[in-house]
């Protein structure tokens, strides 16, 4: 299984405009084949000095695939081309984890 952390800044005051075109094209994705799991997540409030807040224009998408061909299939897709166009120029950056298990 593959693990995926894709951590989005937006540009500043935009995170609700990446979150809406995230969840329009997140049922695309959640039907690809090998998608196990694919959502976002923002800080929690209220969670005390355990925790490093990530700020109010980032969000991170946790992502679960089947196998690597399932991801490399997912980053090939139309629909992620497109909402790569859609949110081009709301995005200040990303960065993406791809992890395994440690056993």
């Amino acid at each position: 299984m593959i693990h995926v952390l894709a951590i989005i800044t937006a540009r500043p005051g935009r995170r609700d405009d990446v979150l809406a075109e995230f969840r329009r094209n997140q049922p695309n994705v959640l039907a690809e084949a090998g998608c196990i799991e694919y959502f976002p997540v923002v800080d929690a409030t209220g969670a005390g000095p355990m925790q490093t807040p990530i700020g109010p224009d980032t969000f991170i998408v946790i992502e679960r695939w089947a196998s690597q061909a399932a991801l490399d299939a997912h980053a090939a897709t139309p629909h992620m081309a497109e909402y790569g166009r859609r949110v081009k120029d709301l995005v200040a950056s990303r960065q993406i984890q791809v992890l395994v298990a440690a056993l």
